[in-house]
């Protein structure tokens, strides 16, 4: 091939890729009914499916506000909100839910959530038992190899308004139990049932 016939395919090719971006520029440009700045003004249906999807909730929202079982009513406004009590299929049954300061101070006293300590337990909501009336036991919180608890960790302080995510797993109690009492020191007992 000539250097003649490279340099006609490459002043092809420059009058291509010119032409593609002219194309896109006027795409992009503001088409009439702008204002000043020369950006196009939404339809009002443009305006109404935005809205839509706004408040549709997708990947990025959270969706509908989780199932309550059970709200749990504590010192000085605070609040534990109980969504679910799985049993899982490695023999462990996970509790989940939300710790709430609905009161206007930060609440300090967490100390008692711990329960008895152990090595490694730290701030945390070791301290919540699950009580199988008719099996007649009680369930602590369990522990990892370091005698850690498997909850939440870290919380020395819930400030007003706060809201913290919620977790204990304790041992599962027998298929034939349907429900049992759950305690967190501070706050009411209330019986759940077990699903899963």
């Amino acid at each position: 091939m000539g250097i003649r016939h490279m340099a006609k395919m490459r002043g092809g090719a420059a009058v291509a890729v010119a032409t593609l971006l002219a194309l896109t520029a006027a795409g992009c440009g503001g088409g009439g009914g702008g204002d000043a700045k020369g950006a196009q003004k939404p339809s009002q249906s443009q305006s109404q499916n935005a809205g839509a999807q706004a408040s549709t909730p997708g990947k990025e929202q959270s969706s509908a506000p989780a199932v309550v079982l059970a709200t749990l009513k504590g010192q000085d406004g605070m609040v534990l909100e109980i969504n679910s009590v799985q049993r899982d299929p490695g023999g462990f049954l996970t509790i989940n839910g939300q710790l709430k300061n609905t009161g206007s101070q930060s609440y300090k006293d967490t100390v008692a959530w711990r329960g008895i300590e152990l090595k490694g337990s730290g701030e945390s909501v070791a301290g919540a038992t699950l009580v199988d009336k008719a099996g007649k036991k009680r369930y602590y919180v369990l522990r990892d190899t370091e005698s850690r608890c498997l909850c939440t960790t870290g919380v020395s302080s819930v400030d007003a308004g706060q809201v913290i995510p919620f977790f204990a797993q304790f041992p599962t109690p027998p298929a034939s139990t349907g429900e049992v009492e759950f305690n967190l020191p501070t706050f009411a007992t209330a019986t759940v049932k077990l699903s899963g």
